[in-house]
């Protein structure tokens, strides 16, 4: 099979030509700067790259000498505006196979590839250089690695708790995440392999919590006509997820408590102790040190829970992922509808940009599904969207101000003078949490 790389920031533009390349059954792999390419070119072999010309940390030139001078038998092809066409006519005289110029249609990305294959064939004639029908199978829900900081930050907090048994208490706002951030460090620890147990706590009425979590026998109370094996008991060598775990009732966080240190439970009715070996994770959108400090939440049961703690960044604390989070739900889309929508309208692209998504990573998956239902064509256009995501009020000033460097400095010192430097009121007035504050004052270097 061609395994193809694509060297673009624009995040955008590259996930729909990976797109478009993927469904013609080539391989191809993403990258967005020079640093990270070298770094696959290294680890994979590939036939072709194409690289634009402007990275960030660099040009396309200098991917081109660099795979010129390592990888000789990798034909390389430039992707230029038309401003740029005199560089790439230099870069095909220092070794360049072919340029493109953005923006290009999709036979003409086709045609250079045929071509680029034809010339290596004699050199690989024993080698399947074209594409390949590819059988998928369904993979394991995965968490989405971004580019921002908040996500590099989260995804090393998961890779270092996930291969340890420390309990783990995950923490965010409704919508972000919380449950595949709990599978995906169980999918990295050596429980993979035995269940995952997800229990929404909010759901489960006080009453029948007990029989839930432990299980009971049969004639044990009304209602219980036979045996019933408790999530413990089922997730025995796996990993027990409790949602929203600050909905437990005091009666139930002392049961709770109880088998978490024994590490044994007594299903309802029953005389006999059965031994559990279980790795527990926590979720919750309160602040259970709040609970606990007005007795709420029992403060053992939370040390307990609290071993080791993630948050997990709102989508407003994400922005620089905002693309990448919306080619993967438009991918589920398409899988999930049967749809073979290709990307978003420039149009769409500004809206999502531009609103604040108070309910997060749900939100934009529902509404990227919705749309992708209602796209008749290649394109989501604004006429596939909510009316409540075009016509919204909250295209807000942390979403649309804000993510813009000219205006983050000075919405910060205004947001200071207007709190008298009280941080913590300065950042619900920015509507950012207090340690996004501290890292922007920090990275501003705006003394307080």
């Amino acid at each position: 099979m061609l395994n193809i790389l694509v060297i673009e920031d624009d995040i955008a533009f590259c996930k729909v030509l990976e797109r478009f390349l993927t469904k013609k059954n080539y391989q191809v792999t993403i990258s967005y700067s020079v640093d990270e390419a070298k770094r696959k070119l290294t680890e994979n072999k590939f036939e072709i790259v194409f690289t634009d010309l402007r990275l960030p940390d660099g040009d396309g030139l200098e991917i081109l000498t660099h795979i010129k001078e390592n990888f000789e038998n990798t034909r390389v092809i430039l992707m230029t505006s038309y401003a740029q066409v005199n560089t790439a006519v230099e870069a095909m005289k220092k070794g360049a196979f072919d340029y493109i110029s953005k923006p290009f249609n999709p036979d003409e990305v086709l045609s250079v590839i045929k071509n680029a294959v034809d010339e290596r064939l004699p050199e690989n004639s024993n080698q399947a250089l074209s594409p390949e029908k590819k059988i998928s199978s369904p993979e394991p829900e995965k968490i989405v690695v971004g580019i921002s900081v908040a996500s590099k930050k989260l995804n090393e907090y998961i890779k270092l708790v996930a291969p340890t048994n420390m309990s783990v208490l995950i923490t965010g706002e409704s919508g972000t995440g919380k449950e595949v951030v709990a599978k995906s460090i169980h999918q990295n620890s050596d429980r993979k392999n035995f269940e995952f147990i997800a229990v929404d706590c909010g759901a489960i009425p006080k009453e029948i919590a007990g029989s839930e979590f432990f299980g009971h026998i049969k004639g044990s109370f009304t209602g219980a006509v036979s045996n019933k094996k408790g999530h413990f008991e089922a997730a025995n060598g796996g990993t027990i997820f409790l949602d929203e775990v600050g909905n437990l009732s005091y009666e139930n966080q002392v049961q709770l408590l109880r088998a978490l240190q024994e590490r044994k439970i007594k299903p309802i009715g029953s005389n006999t102790e059965i031994d559990v070996d279980i790795r527990l994770i926590a979720a919750t959108n309160e602040n259970l040190q709040l609970a606990v400090h007005k007795g709420e939440f029992r403060e053992d049961l939370y040390h307990r829970l609290n071993e080791f703690s993630i948050s997990v960044p709102s989508l407003k604390e994400r922005v620089e992922d905002l693309m990448i989070f919306c080619d993967t739900f438009l991918e589920k889309a398409n899988r999930d509808l049967n749809k073979n929508i290709i990307g978003f309208s420039n149009e769409v692209l500004d809206i999502f940009r531009k609103y604040s998504w108070p309910g997060n990573l749900r939100e934009l998956m529902n509404v990227i599904k919705r749309s992708v239902l209602l796209t008749q064509g290649n394109f989501v256009t604004k006429d596939a969207l909510p009316y409540e995501i075009v016509n919204n009020d909250s295209f807000v000033k942390d979403s649309a101000t804000f993510s813009t460097k000219e205006n983050e400095k000075k919405l910060i010192i205004n947001a200071l003078e207007e709190t008298s430097n009280n941080k913590t009121k300065a950042a619900e007035l920015l509507n950012i949490t207090r340690k996004t504050l501290y890292n922007k004052l920090k990275q501003y270097e705006i003394e307080v």
